[in-house]
């Protein structure tokens, strides 16, 4: 177990083994949930790192509906999270 300690402003540093671990690089966004005793920090993943993983999925594919539909939706949410990362 690695330990970090906190600056007078209440920030810490997470350790660069476990950053470079769960993929953390600057700018990456974190969830942080406060639980019994803990608090537990996640990395969000971005839109953009599941891109193209249905490129080679058969037509027939269950749940396969009308692919325009789920590209303008995907593209809303890739506009949502590009506007909300220029917001911070």
């Amino acid at each position: 177990m690695t330990t970090a300690k906190v600056s007078e402003r209440g920030l810490i540093s997470i350790p660069a083994a476990a950053r470079r671990k769960l993929g953390i690089k600057p700018k990456s966004r974190v969830t942080v949930e406060v639980g019994e005793n803990e608090i537990i920090i996640k990395p969000v993943r971005s839109i953009m790192d599941v891109a193209g993983i249905f490129r080679n999925c058969p037509s027939d594919f269950p749940g396969a509906g009308d692919w325009e539909q789920e590209r303008a939706a995907a593209m809303e949410a890739v506009a949502r999270e590009v506007e909300d990362e220029t917001k911070s």
